[in-house]
């Protein structure tokens, strides 16, 4: 609708435009004809005349009626232009009889011509001729004309005179009536053609809207996210489009993951909680039947579920840390902070967790943002991993160099077909699963350099020697200023 106002609009201006152009232009081309009247005074004065328009009228009349009835109709002259003569005090109107018999109404402001007006000198060589002025008026029958008033004498007192000409406007005024009608009928059919046009293109291109709105709909009713609708072009319309299906796309993986994680949680979770339960059944009943258990199976029974315990917290942490958004929020404790440091202190972190491992470490200064807790959290799970795994007295090689950790073990390395899943959380590779862990570790290394803006990657060591290689990718950022810590005055001396 909006639309086709515009474009009624704008038809209208147009068609107005063009009427009041068409009559300007046949109306100027009515006063260059004008001009061109080849009347002189002395021409009008040559037939009679009358002293009074009425009297003018009638003699007209009269002597037009004679000419008809003596069969000379076709002798009367049928001229484009009218004229008459009046008097600078506009009392004396001479009007020849032998035009048809209409005279032109004069005003007192066709007098003003005079104004300006110099008559010749007698004896002098005639001057330019007199310069006429047009305006539009109409003929004492009612009919419209253009009007030509010139100044000029007549007689040998040289009385000032007007010479008034004028041509009838009323085929100009036919011709632009008929216009108009025409301009109405095309204006009003290309307003139905742009309001029919209009609805047809607002429709087809509305309709990616409709079949959204339908999809939300869907969702909304039935929350089945992952609906997709179709693209079409590459308009501010397909862009919505593509945007709700990469939304519609995300929301439905991220439920699929959270309820791979719910059920994987759960699996998890019940293994070391139906442990504890037996344990815990086990000691309430050895209490009730009053049987107690052998001390050293006691003992041994308290400390399984002391390391199932252990286990249960290790889990809920790392779930806890998947828990968190893909982004930092306001708050969070990332800063720029000594990546060297960190690794260092994971390193005595692992050592203590691998007493009999030597490990080998090169860490050259870098400075990353991220949240130092998570980060150095990430590092450890890296080492972890390579204690886990390492043979007894063997060697973890630790390196740090223009951001880029490496972490390699001289254990049995990673299967090439088990790579693509060793940062899916709760995946763990089938010869390893009666070792401890949670298959959350690397999950949580991932995440985290992701949140730092780095990469992580796991792969056979880089010599084709035993053991695996890990390497976190981390961006620099500048080195903060040194902190000075306050000085506390020592004693006076003495």
């Amino acid at each position: 609708m909006l639309a086709s106002v515009a474009v009624a609009v704008a038809i209208a201006a147009c068609a107005v435009a063009c009427w009041f152009i068409v009559k300007n232009q046949m109306y100027t081309l009515q006063q260059q004809t004008l001009a061109t009247a080849p009347f002189q005074i002395r021409t009008v004065l040559a037939p009679p005349c009358a002293s009074t328009p009425q009297q003018a009228a009638a003699d007209a009349q009269r002597a037009y009626e004679e000419q008809v009835s003596m069969g000379a109709e076709s002798t009367v002259p049928d001229n484009r232009w009218d004229t008459e003569l009046v008097n600078s005090d506009g009392t004396q109107v001479c009007v020849p009889v032998a035009q048809k018999p209409r005279a032109i109404v004069i005003y007192k402001s066709d007098l003003n011509v005079l104004a300006d007006y110099a008559p010749p000198t007698p004896g002098q060589p005639p001057g330019p001729p007199p310069k006429s002025t047009f305006r539009l008026g109409h003929y004492t029958t009612g009919e419209p004309a253009m009007v030509r008033l010139t100044p000029g004498t007549v007689g040998k007192a040289h009385q000032p005179v007007v010479l008034v000409t004028a041509t009838s406007l009323t085929k100009v005024d036919d011709s632009l009536q008929s216009l108009a009608l025409i301009l109405v009928g095309v204006s009003a059919v290309g307003i139905a053609v742009a309001g029919v046009t209009g609805r047809i293109v607002a429709r087809a291109a509305l309709r990616p809207v409709h079949e959204l709105t339908d999809a939300v709909e869907h969702i909304a009713r039935t929350e089945e996210v992952g609906t997709t609708i179709p693209v079409h072009g590459n308009d501010e319309i397909a862009r919505l489009s593509s945007s709700f299906n990469s939304m519609s796309t995300a929301l439905a993986n991220s439920r699929e993951r959270q309820t791979r994680l719910i059920a994987d949680a759960g699996h998890e979770l019940r293994t070391p909680l139906t442990s504890l339960r037996t344990n815990v059944d086990l000691l309430i009943r050895s209490n009730d039947t009053g049987r107690p258990l052998p001390e050293a199976t006691r003992t041994k029974l308290l400390g399984s579920m002391k390391a199932q315990m252990q286990e249960l917290t290790v889990l809920i942490g790392d779930l806890l840390q998947l828990s968190r958004p893909d982004s930092p929020r306001p708050g969070q404790n990332v800063a720029i902070v000594p990546f060297h440091e960190i690794a260092q202190r994971a390193v005595d972190r692992g050592k203590l967790r691998g007493p009999g491992l030597e490990f080998r470490v090169a860490l050259a200064p870098w400075y990353v943002q991220a949240d130092p807790a998570a980060l150095e959290r990430a590092v450890m799970n890296l080492l972890d991993n390579a204690v886990k795994y390492s043979p007894p007295g063997g060697t973890i090689d630790v390196g740090l160099e223009h951001g880029r950790l490496a972490v390699r073990d001289h254990g049995p390395g990673i299967p090439a077909d088990e790579l693509q899943y060793v940062f899916d959380r709760f995946w763990r590779s089938p010869s390893s699963r009666q070792l401890p862990g949670s298959g959350l570790g690397l999950s949580i290394v991932a995440q985290t350099v992701q949140d730092s803006g780095g990469t992580v990657t796991l792969g056979p060591a880089a010599d084709g020697g035993p053991g695996a290689l890990a390497v976190i990718q981390l961006p620099g950022a500048p080195e903060p200023p040194p902190t000075e810590v306050p000085r506390t005055p020592g004693p006076a001396a003495g």
